[in-house]
């Protein structure tokens, strides 16, 4: 019962972590993107939304680079202290 739970727990973190990397990509595309559009219109000009969507795709780049080097470098920690608590024992 106890190895069913853990399942569920990883499998649930599995799942909040692809959610968050979709948010962390598409929230700043979305946000450049339409502050793009709102230029565009505003100064009857074409290119700020495409500038801007660029800039929202990098932005979304960067929070997942940052994100991914989050969770790798905590689970390596996780294996050290599972690795030292073996040669603990």
């Amino acid at each position: 019962m106890g190895r069913n739970k853990k399942y569920k727990r990883s499998v649930y973190q599995s799942l909040a972590v692809i959610t968050q990397f979709g948010i962390n990509m598409l929230v700043p595309i979305f946000l450049c993107s339409f502050a793009g559009l709102y230029l565009d219109r505003k100064f009857g000009t074409v290119y700020w939304f495409v500038l801007l969507f660029f800039v929202g795709a990098l932005a979304g780049f960067r929070n997942i680079f940052i994100l991914a080097k989050k969770i790798y470098e905590g689970d390596s920690s996780d294996e050290d202290r599972h690795q030292q608590t073996k040669r603990n024992k």
